[in-house]
C-alpha cells in the first residue's frame, strides 16, 4: 500500500479527530446510492467494522432493504437478509439521516446526455444535498466515474458555500469504483482501490479509511490523477473491443473466424491481451466513460480522434448485427418483417440482472422498426426493465423445444451460463450468434451464422 504523506502535526484538529475515528473504526460511513456499486461497498465497509448509513432517493429500494428483499440478483438473498438484521446498517431516503455520518461516499450514476455530453446531475444534486448537512470533521468521497476536475472544480465550490474550509474543516477526495458484477472472487473488499484527494490531508484520510476496508489501496497525488486513471481503465477496454469488432467485420467478409483468430493470437505469452467482439458495448461504464474524456478534451481545445472512432465502431455494432441477421434470413427466403426472432439474453454481460446500456435494447428496437415479431429469453431478467430511451414492455418467455422450433431465428446477444445451448442447437433452424456461445453446444442441426 502507498503510505500516507502529510505530517500529523500539520493537520487541523478536525482532521486529527476524524483520523482517530477512522483508525478506531468508530467513524460512521454514509453511502449515497444503494445500487450495484453502493451496496457491495456498504458490505465491505461493514465487514471492516464501520457502522453504515445508506441513503437512496428510491423508496422502493429502502423498503426492500428493510424487508430483506433481494433486488440485485448476484448479491443473493443472504446478503440482503444480513443487511436487514445487522445493527451496523440502516437505510433511509431522508437526506437528514446523513447528518450523523463522518464520511459520505457518493456512488451515483454518471450517464450521458442526448448529445453524448456528460450528465453530472446526480453528482451535483448529491453534492448539494451533502452541502446542506456538511459539518466540520466530515470527509466526502466521490466514487462515480467522471472527467478529470469534477471533484475539485464542480463539487468543491458547492461544498464551500457553507463557509467551511476544505482541507481544514471538511475533506474531499476521489476514489473510483471498480465493481465487476457477477464475477466470483471479485468483491468490493478485494478489488484494489485508488484514492486521490483535493489536498494532501484529504487524500491521507481517504487512504486510511479505504486501507481499513479493502485489501489494497494505491494513493495518488491528486483527485485528477485518480479520475483520469479510472477513465484510462475503461477507455483501454473500449478501444480494444472496438479493434476486435472492426476486425470481426473484415474477417467475416473474408470467411475467417475472428474467435479462432483471437484464440490463436492469445497463445503468445507476451505483448497481447485477448479482447472479444460482440453486439455492442453495455453496462454503466464502458459505453459511457470514454465520452466524458472526449467532452473534456474539446473544452480545452483537444480532439480525441482515437477514442471517438472507437466509440463510433462500438455503437455501430447493433446495426451490423441486424444486417447479418437480415442476410441470414434472406438465405432462407425470409424477410425481417413478419419473422419471429427469439433474442437470447438482454443483460449487458453474462450472469447478471443488469440491462443498463445493453445493446439488446437497441437491437430489439431496430428489429421492431423493421417489423419483426420479437420475443426474448433471459434467466436473470424476467421483465424488460424501464429505460430512458426504450419502451419495451415485454416479459421473458420460457426456453423450451416449442419456443425454439416456433421461431424463425434465434439471436444470441448475451451468453448467460444458465442457458441450454444444446436445446438451441438441437431445435433451432437458424441461429445468429454474436458471442460464440454456440461453441458450447454438443451439436448444431440448423444453420449457424456468427455476427
Amino acid at each position: 500500500m502507498t503510505q500516507m504523506s502529510s505530517d500529523t502535526a500539520t493537520r487541523s484538529q478536525h482532521a486529527q479527530e476524524l483520523m482517530g475515528k477512522i483508525e478506531q473504526r468508530t467513524a460512521v460511513v454514509g453511502i449515497v446510492g444503494l445500487g450495484y456499486v453502493g451496496l457491495p461497498l456498504a458490505r465491505a465497509v461493514m465487514d471492516a467494522g464501520y457502522p453504515v448509513l445508506g441513503y437512496d432517493t428510491d423508496g422502493e429500494k429502502i423498503d426492500a432493504l428493510d424487508q430483506g428483499r433481494c433486488y440485485i440478483e448476484h448479491l443473493g438473498d443472504e446478503f440482503f437478509n444480513e443487511l436487514r438484521t445487522s445493527e451496523a446498517f440502516s437505510a433511509s431516503s431522508d437526506p437528514q439521516s446523513l447528518a450523523g455520518a463522518d464520511l459520505v461516499l457518493l456512488c451515483v450514476p454518471t450517464p450521458l446526455g442526448s448529445h453524448n455530453e456528460p450528465d453530472l446531475g446526480y453528482v451535483l444534486d448529491s453534492t448539494r444535498m451533502v452541502s446542506k448537512i456538511l459539518r466540520p470533521g466530515q470527509l466526502v468521497v466521490l466514487e462515480s466515474t467522471t472527467y478529470p476536475g469534477t471533484t475539485r472544480q464542480e463539487m468543491m465550490p458547492l461544498l464551500l458555500e457553507g463557509g467551511l474550509e476544505c482541507g481544514k474543516d471538511f475533506f474531499l477526495a476521489y476514489s473510483p469504483e471498480r465493481e465487476d458484477p457477477g464475477s466470483p472472487g471479485r468483491s468490493a473488499a478485494v478489488i484494489p482501490k485508488l484514492v486521490g484527494g483535493v489536498d494532501e490531508t484529504s487524500g491521507d484520510l481517504a487512504f486510511q479509511f479505504y486501507s481499513n476496508a479493502v485489501a489494497s489501496v494505491h494513493k495518488v497525488s491528486t483527485a485528477e490523477v485518480a479520475e483520469s486513471a479510472k477513465l484510462l481503465e475503461n477507455i483501454y477496454r473500449a478501444v480494444n473491443i472496438a479493434l476486435v469488432n472492426e476486425m470481426k467485420t473484415v474477417l467475416t467478409d473474408m470467411d475467417v473466424d475472428i474467435w479462432e483468430v483471437i484464440d490463436a493470437a492469445a497463445t503468445k505469452p507476451f505483448g497481447f491481451q485477448a479482447f472479444y467482439p460482440g453486439p455492442g458495448l453495455g453496462g454503466h461504464c464502458i459505453p459511457i466513460d470514454p465520452f466524458y474524456l472526449s467532452w473534456k478534451a474539446k473544452e480545452i481545445g483537444r480532439h480525441t480522434h482515437f477514442i471517438e472512432l472507437a466509440g463510433e465502431i462500438n455503437t455501430s455494432m447493433p446495426l451490423y448485427v441486424i444486417d447479418r441477421l437480415a442476410e441470414a434470413l434472406n438465405t432462407q427466403s425470409k424477410p425481417i418483417r413478419g419473422s419471429r426472432v427469439l433474442v437470447m439474453g438482454i443483460a449487458y454481460k453474462p450472469n447478471v440482472d443488469d440491462a443498463r446500456e445493453s445493446p439488446a435494447a437497441e437491437i430489439m428496437d431496430l428489429l421492431a422498426e423493421r417489423g419483426a415479431i420479437i420475443e426474448y429469453h433471459d434467466p436473470h431478467l424476467p421483465t424488460f426493465p424501464r429505460m430512458r430511451n426504450y419502451d419495451l414492455d415485454m416479459k421473458s418467455v420460457r426456453l423450451d423445444e416449442n419456443t425454439v422450433k416456433s421461431t424463425d431465428v434465434v439471436l444470441i446477444v448475451t451468453d448467460h451460463d444458465a442457458v441450454d445451448y444444446d436445446l438451441i442447437g438441437e431445435h433451432a433452424s437458424l441461429i445468429v450468434d454474436t458471442r460464440n456461445a454456440m461453441s458450447r453446444a454438443a451439436s448444431i442441426r440448423g444453420t449457424l451464422v456468427k455476427a
